[in-house]
């Protein structure tokens, strides 16, 4: 059990990395190995509707695949109001299952942390693993939801991952084309 004195890892990888929410006291750049950044999850609260759905991101578990985000260390002191904060943002649904998992962070190599991370569940009616490319990009074009448009957060996740030194291809891939069919090609 981790004693309330230590202080909380969160890994990021996704709209946590520009907009965590929560106090930071330092900033990794990480990877998770068995997971996969994915816009798998559809969204009807943050980035689409009921009638409409938008896509999110999530963590999809894949063998041999990795995801490389950000670890943030949240002093003790605030770690409560932290998971509480994490979950009201990320428990919205059931579809997010919160984990605790390993990760390694990048600039040693072999220095590892234990980390509070938000997965997708396989099994929950938002999972929409079976998605291709193409599909995302059309449904990720056209929604909105509470949070603002859905391009709007893979834009800015894709230009954060950038920022980092952490482009994702699939990402880069789809806001070239959401930009595309935003103009009408």
């Amino acid at each position: 059990m981790k004693d309330e004195t230590d202080d909380l890892w969160v890994f990021g990888y996704g709209s946590l990395l520009w907009n965590p929410g929560f106090p930071v006291a330092e900033t990794r750049v990480a990877r998770l190995h068995g997971w996969r950044r994915s816009f798998c999850m559809s969204s009807i609260h943050h980035r689409g509707t009921v009638e409409r759905p938008g896509l999110v991101l999530a963590l999809d578990a894949a063998e041999g695949a990795h995801c490389d985000g950000l670890g943030f260390r949240v002093e003790a002191r605030h770690a409560a109001q932290t998971i509480d904060y994490l979950r009201e943002r990320e428990l919205i649904s059931s579809a997010y299952v919160e984990t605790r998992q390993s990760i390694l962070f990048s600039a040693c190599g072999t220095e590892q942390a234990d980390v509070l991370t938000y997965v997708i569940d396989a099994h929950h009616t938002q999972y929409r693993g079976d998605l291709d490319l193409e599909a995302q990009a059309r449904i990720i074009a056209r929604a909105t939801g509470g949070r603002g448009p859905n391009d709007e957060y893979l834009y800015n996740t894709a230009a954060h991952l950038a920022e980092l030194g952490l482009a994702d291809a699939d990402l880069d891939w789809l806001a070239s084309r959401v930009r595309s069919l935003k103009a009408g090609n």
